[in-house]
């Protein structure tokens, strides 16, 4: 040898199968369909004019993540329409003040029974504080996994944030329990301090109950410790630091609502209504401020039909 030496070509050099190729080519041409089909990405929310979000997750964009979507028609009642459940009302509208002042307030959880009002007070509140930089986000039971995420988008703006899920109530082995336990009370890292969250739920524990659960030892195969069991269920609840329960009304105060929420859609009341809205809660099996501002909407779009109907011709 001379001491010369040819350099080896380390470079390797990959062949593409004309069949791979058009998968490939395929596949790009299927994107780019789709992508048209597709909503666009949301533009940064601007708070100022926005007053209330959903929290929603679009597969496909961002592989699946949430999103926070701008509401465009509020639904919100008017705060003066909410009757028969006037302690509950001063107690949340207490606590919400001290949220927007910057003072110590409690996450609220609402409970008991269907159509009393629970979450309207909740988006009544919205309008009420709207100025004072009130906004509300939106979040179902199944996205409430995503809470760090959107605690993220709120945190350090200069807005006051309630986050809102409405009818909530877990079975064993939901996704989202562990979640809303932990940004309750819980993990290291807490809610940031222009976040409350504001839950409705017909259930008092959030969690079913059963009779069974009481009788566990004494069946052969039940839990050894059947009141661990029992305190983790009723664990979620206690971490709420402020709970407003709901009664079914009297008649009474159902017929003060039916009076308030007629007066307030613009209506009048005469000697007949008050009958006919006790044959409407009747057969709608039961009194509740649903009940009430449902047949308020009868009553007084029925009225505005008789004041609009035309005259006869001679």
């Amino acid at each position: 040898m001379n001491g010369d030496y040819e350099e080896e070509d380390d470079s390797t050099s990959y062949q593409v199968s004309p069949e791979l190729a058009l998968l490939v080519a395929r596949g790009n041409d299927l994107l780019v369909r789709l992508d048209a089909w597709l909503p666009p990405l949301p533009a940064r929310v601007d708070w100022r004019t926005t007053l209330a979000c959903r929290w929603r997750r679009q597969m496909g964009l961002g592989g699946g993540r949430g999103m926070l979507l701008p509401v465009t028609t509020l639904n919100c009642p008017p705060w003066e329409a909410l009757t028969g459940i006037d302690e509950q009302k001063a107690a949340l509208e207490r606590n919400t003040r001290q949220f927007i002042k910057g003072l110590p307030a409690n996450n609220v959880l609402l409970a008991g029974s269907r159509g009393c009002g629970k979450s309207s007070m909740i988006k009544a509140l919205l309008p009420r504080h709207a100025k004072q930089g009130l906004r509300l986000v939106e979040v179902d039971k199944d996205d409430l996994i995503d809470l760090p995420d959107i605690t993220a988008h709120l945190e350090n703006q200069p807005w006051r944030y309630i986050l809102f899920s409405d009818d909530l109530s877990f079975e064993p082995g939901d996704a989202a329990y562990k979640p809303l336990k932990a940004a309750l009370d819980g993990s290291v890292a807490g809610l940031p301090d222009n976040v409350l969250i504001y839950v409705t739920s017909n259930r008092r524990h959030l969690m079913p109950e059963y009779f069974a659960e009481n009788e566990a030892t004494s069946h052969q195969g039940g839990e050894v410790r059947p009141a661990e069991s029992i305190e983790e269920k009723i664990s979620l609840s206690d971490r709420f630091g402020l709970t407003l329960t709901f009664w079914p009304f009297s008649q009474d105060d159902y017929l003060a609502i039916v009076a308030a929420w007629v007066a307030a859609l613009g209506g009048s009341a005469t000697a007949a209504m008050q009958q006919e809205a006790v044959n409407w809660a009747i057969s709608r099996g039961g009194r509740s401020g649903r009940v009430a501002r449902q047949f308020a909407a009868d009553w007084v779009g029925k009225q505005g039909l008789a004041r609009k109907k035309p005259r006869a011709k001679k």
